[in-house]
């Protein structure tokens, strides 16, 4: 039996302020400043990774940078056709009920935490008729409707063809993006989307994370401070352990959900380069610096979510060597032995860097872990 088609909408702005800093990409005041940042759309380029691998599979789409301009080489019914304007939430909304009403199985959308809003509104009380699956895009993407990355998607899309995966209720949650860019963390669950499910291809929702004990936080702190050492540059990642390692070194002014630039010192807190800096202010750095990340809870993440300022032109120069893993026992008993993951935006980098790493858990103490493409 012929599955039915795949439906496939794409935000064309989704992820537009990750580089830049700014947290995320709702709203046009936000998507001008992004650009005038020089910001660059990713959105239709991750689509075009997942189109490219699917096979077997009939597409439905919406024309334009919303759909159809990431489908080449491939047939594709156009289905909507949107304003020329820039395209906005109520596009997003409109596209999402078109494709259903032209009879797709499955809604492959490509953006981020709020276009996952979109499609859930979309959608309506009909959510858990038409599952979805999300190509990551965005900057966020909390929500647990996700696959890892844009070849994961195709992989879980073909599967779904073949009638070779399960349904499951995931939920959809978003971030006050006005808040975050003040330092708070706000979040809420909206709903749940019916998902195709594939092991290890589609993401778990991000998970909060109690403040780890002074102890292990100062003993993470004082092996940073010893790998890294006097006059080194340190890209801290977002996050409440990094943020709290950040203080313990004698920084506590960093950015709790943004990247900093340090340079340490031997007897002297660190000195504060770059707070919340954009990518293109880590760019051509004095000397090879030292990243500190940590994944984020509940998913893995280590690199893609959240911190698309650390370009894989930065993750290059520094190399694998100097890559921190920092996370305290607990955090990685909750992953239950899933992999740490990556998704640099681009695929062969995330290659090179998988393999074991030794996770920093204390001072002089740690654990060998995966990290996974």
């Amino acid at each position: 039996m012929t599955a039915p088609p795949v439906g496939l909408v794409v935000n064309p702005v989704a992820g537009l302020g990750g580089r830049v800093g700014l947290k995320g990409s709702d709203g046009p005041e936000v998507q001008r400043h992004a650009l005038a940042l020089g910001a660059r759309p990713e959105a239709l380029r991750r689509a075009e990774l997942t189109v490219r691998q699917l096979a077997g599979v009939r597409l439905l789409t919406v024309a334009g940078a919303m759909g159809a301009d990431a489908v080449t080489g491939r047939p594709a019914r156009v289905v909507h056709r949107p304003d020329p304007a820039p395209t906005t939430a109520a596009d997003t909304r409109a596209a999402v009920r078109a494709l259903v009403a032209a009879g797709a199985g499955l809604l492959l959308f490509c953006g981020g935490d709020g276009t996952a809003r979109d499609v859930l509104d979309a959608l309506g009380p009909d959510a858990d008729g038409v599952p979805v699956l999300g190509i990551p895009a965005g900057v966020k993407m909390h929500s647990a409707v996700f696959a890892v990355h844009p070849h994961a998607a195709a992989e879980v899309v073909t599967a779904w063809a073949r009638g070779a995966v399960r349904l499951e209720a995931a939920e959809v949650v978003d971030r006050d993006e006005a808040a975050l860019r003040a330092g708070l963390v706000r979040t809420r669950l909206y709903g749940r989307l019916t998902v195709p499910v594939l092991p290890a291809r589609v993401q778990q929702r991000k998970t909060g994370s109690g403040l780890p004990a002074p102890s292990t936080i100062g003993g993470i702190a004082a092996e940073v401070a010893e790998r890294v050492g006097p006059g080194g540059l340190l890209v801290l990642g977002p996050g409440t352990t990094t943020h709290a390692v950040a203080t313990a070194l004698g920084a506590p002014d960093t950015s709790l959900t943004g990247v900093d630039l340090l340079r340490l010192h031997a007897d002297a807190p660190p000195a504060v380069l770059r707070r919340d800096a954009r990518a293109d202010q880590l760019c051509d750095l004095p000397g090879a610096p030292w990243i500190a990340l940590s994944p984020i809870g509940g998913q893995g993440f280590l690199l893609g979510r959240g911190n698309r300022q650390l370009t894989p032109d930065l993750l290059r120069a520094a190399g694998r060597d100097r890559l921190l893993v920092l996370a305290t026992e607990a955090k990685l008993a909750a992953l239950a032995g899933r992999p740490l993951l990556l998704d640099t935006g681009e695929p062969e980098l995330d290659h090179a860097l998988a393999g074991h790493v030794r996770v920093i858990t204390g001072h002089r103490s740690g654990a060998v872990y995966r990290l996974s493409a």
